[in-house]
Formats: structure tokens, sequence, C-alpha cells
């Protein structure tokens, strides 16, 4: 099968192997004339952004580059970004990479002719009708990594230096105007990234799926994203040139992020402490935190992932689906405790407080208390998991 495509879901879509040639078109579509791209050190190293900025100047357009971004970005990260594009002129955003440069870029553009506060958009009721409108730049989106999905997204993670927080800032127009989803811009990523990368996939899958608000189109688009990971992520992770694979995993990724306005829940919310204080992989994160959570979960999700195994041909119901977690977590050579990716038991009061107001916590099938996280939390550390 050729998985070359257009489509509109949520945004244009250019997926297919070779498309980031259409860059320079797709900036000129999104109405930007002198694109900033925006990235991380890591990725600006590669040769795919020595690719994407010639492709951008051989198109007739001046382009700036801002790589001065965190893995996970922070509020100083944004600004920092925002007085190079103000400074140079540039009018839009290419955001290229993985979840930090998307997420990082998106922002900047968000921010660029804002007035007020960066932390007055978080994503709490109707703040995001406080922002100008037309200050937000159009932004083209290039993902890099197949986890996030951000490029279809309406918000942005940042993080808070001064409370060591995750926050949330949204609004409808952060969405990007064009996404160019290549999986040759993947190939060759280290198997842990891969790894990482596709369980945050999965996660946003699984979680939406369990989510118990009512939004059954992004639950079915929650149920192929799922199947899509299972057939694709080993494949990917045991070939970095499985070209098919990668783009079946930029596909499951872009399916997390729409089926995921159906609600996350206690994966992230515990995610979210971890990465802001101890600077965590976010994918690897919630790979680790996801049988503990499944298994507190249970009494409320047990008959939808029996029906979910059923789908996936994954016999045993809720039992035989807890066991394909672990062993795919296995098989991805994924920790099984957060003490073996750096985290102690230091923090544990702190974050156990501020995963129940994450806002990722009120989407959980069972209402998380402080009480619950710090268990959660526990167990995770002590690699612990109650069946």
């Amino acid at each position: 099968m050729t998985l070359t495509a257009n489509w509109s879901y949520p945004t244009a879509i250019r997926f297919g192997a070779g498309r980031v040639s259409e860059l320079g078109e797709a900036c000129r579509a999104a109405g930007i004339a002198k694109p900033l791209l925006v990235t991380d050190p890591g990725i600006e190293a590669l040769e795919i952004t020595q690719r994407a900025l010639d492709v951008i100047e051989g198109d007739g357009l001046k382009v700036g580059v801002f790589s001065d971004v965190q893995p996970n970005p922070t509020a100083s990260n944004v600004e920092s970004g925002l007085k190079v594009l103000r400074d140079d002129g540039h009018d839009g955003v290419v955001a290229f990479g993985g979840g930090s440069g998307l997420d990082a870029g998106k922002v900047i553009a968000f921010m660029a002719g804002q007035t007020r506060p960066m932390w007055d958009f978080e994503d709490v009721g109707d703040w995001w009708t406080r922002a100008d409108p037309d200050g937000i730049y159009p932004i083209v989106a290039v993902p890099t990594t197949a986890g996030t999905g951000s490029e279809v997204g309406r918000a942005g993670v940042i993080t808070n230096e001064e409370t060591h927080t995750k926050k949330v800032i949204f609004h409808p127009k952060m969405l990007p105007v064009e996404v160019i989803c290549d999986p040759e811009l993947t190939v060759g990523l280290p198997p842990q990234i891969t790894a990482g990368t596709g369980m945050d996939a999965f996660a946003h899958c699984l979680e939406a799926y369990c989510a118990p608000s009512y939004h059954p189109m992004s639950e079915g688009i929650a149920v192929e994203g799922m199947r899509l990971v299972k057939d694709y992520l080993p494949r990917a992770y045991g070939d970095r040139n499985d070209i098919e694979a990668r783009g079946q995993m930029l596909s499951a990724a872009a399916m997390g992020a729409v089926a995921f306005q159906k609600g996350l829940g206690g994966i992230h919310s515990l995610s979210h402490p971890v990465g802001a204080i101890y600077n965590t992989h976010h994918g690897l994160t919630n790979a680790v935190f996801m049988p503990y959570v499944l298994a507190f979960n249970r009494g409320a999700i047990e008959e939808k992932i029996e029906r979910l195994s059923n789908w996936l041909g994954i016999s045993g119901g809720f039992n035989g689906f807890m066991d394909y977690v672990l062993a795919l977590r296995e098989q991805l050579d994924i920790a099984h405790s957060i003490g073996s990716i750096g985290v102690d038991d230091a923090q544990f009061d702190r974050m156990a407080k501020m995963a129940v107001v994450d806002p990722t916590a009120g989407g959980n099938p069972i209402t998380l208390e402080v009480s619950d996280c710090r268990k959660l939390y526990e167990e995770a550390y002590c690699g612990h998991l109650q069946r």
C-alpha cells in the first residue's frame, strides 16, 4: 500500500515519504513569507534540518532558526524565541521536531502579537478568549518523531520554571495551518526515542478511549490508533529504516492527539509533575506509569478494556491486555519503575498534590485523590504492580 495522501483532519496534512520537499510551498499556502524554524539543538544538528532549510530557501523564502528549546520546553525558551521572531521580523513559524520543538514553536507563534503574559492563556475555562486572535502568527508543523501528535493539536505544554509545573497553553488558532508528515524524517531515530515516543502515542489513545466523557468519534479514532501502534511500533523499533512502519506510527501519533479531545487521565497527570521536576522524557514516563494506572482504574474500565482487547486481537480480557502492555514495554526495553529513570522518593508528597490539579486528572475514570496519587508514585517507584 502506498502511504501518500492529502487530507484535512483536523487541518491540512501532506502525508508521505519525501514530502518535506513541499515545505516552502506549505509556508506560502499558510501565508508565511519569512518563517522562523523552531526546533531543539539535537534536531538542529541533523541533516534533515538542513534539508528542510534548503527546501524553504530554494522556494525563495528567507528563513531563520531558533533552537534554544529544552526537552520539556520552558517559559524562558518561549521568551527567547519570541525575541528572535520579533527582532528579525518573521511572520510565521515552522515548528520542526518532536514534541518539544512543536509545542515551543506553536506557543511562540501564538504569543507573537499578544500583550498579556503567557500564563493568562492557560487551558482553564474560557481563558483562551483573552487572546488577540489577530496577534497569532500562522504555523506550519513538521513532526520528526511519532509520539505527541502536537502537529494536529491546538495547545502547547510549557514548564513554569518558578513553580516546576507544566501548563497547557490553548487557543483554537494554535492549530497549524499546514502539516507535513514525512516518515523519512523519522528514519534513523535511536531505538529508545522510537520506543518512548511510540508509547506516548499509545498512552494518548488508551487514556482517550478510557476517559468517561461522551465522544464516540474520538473513541473510535483511539482504537485504530492503538491497533497501528500494536502492529507497527515493534517494527519501527526493530528497524529504523522501515518506512511503512514509521509512516503508520506518524498516523497513530496524530490520531492520538485528535482522540484526546475526549480526555486524558492518570498516566499523564502522574507524568507531568515528574517531567517538570526531573526532566524525564515524557513518552517514556507515560510508559512506565501505564500499567499502574490501568490497575488502579480496573473497576471502572474492565468491560471497556475487554471490548478493546477483542478489537485488537488480544486474548484474556483485562488480564490479557495488561500482559500485552507489560510484554510490549519489555520488548521496547522500557523500565518497570520510575526509580530506573532517575526519579527518587523525595518529592512524592509534592508531586501527588500537583498531579490531582493537573488538567489531565479530570479525565481519569476514577476520581484521583492526593492519597491515590502518592500510592501510585510509591508503587511505580518500587515496581510493585497490583494485579
